[in-house]
């Protein structure tokens, strides 16, 4: 068992742990939204999508995008999945990210949608 992302607290006020499909998802979320220099000891962690996000529309942009998040979550997490596709779109005032990958232990195919507010 791994400790839950973002930290939350369980019913008898212990740290909530996640299962390793859980906390695989949860690292993909911390590459994805954590922007390089966040991280004190880790500058370089991250992948700087949300850098992107007011960046004029387009398909340069959107290639943009998938690039970089694919190349990160190679990067930082390569020992744990494969990253199969990576698709990331602006949705009115939403970045959705969505990741299809192996888990490499299991060999399971998974699917990971993240949104966020921009």
């Amino acid at each position: 068992m791994q400790v839950k992302f973002p930290l939350h607290f369980d019913s008898r006020g212990g740290t909530k742990t996640a299962g390793e499909d859980e906390h695989i998802r949860d690292l993909i979320e911390q590459v994805l939204f954590t922007s390089p220099g966040e991280r004190v000891n880790r500058p370089d962690f991250g992948c700087g999508l949300m850098h992107l996000v007011f960046a004029p529309a387009g398909d340069e942009t959107s290639a943009a995008m998938q690039f970089m998040v694919q190349g990160a979550l190679q990067k930082w997490l390569s020992d744990l999945i494969q990253v199969e596709e990576v698709s990331v779109e602006c949705r009115e005032a939403a970045l959705v990210v969505v990741v299809q990958y192996v888990v490499r232990r299991s060999q399971e195919r998974q699917s990971a949608r993240f949104a966020r507010e921009v």
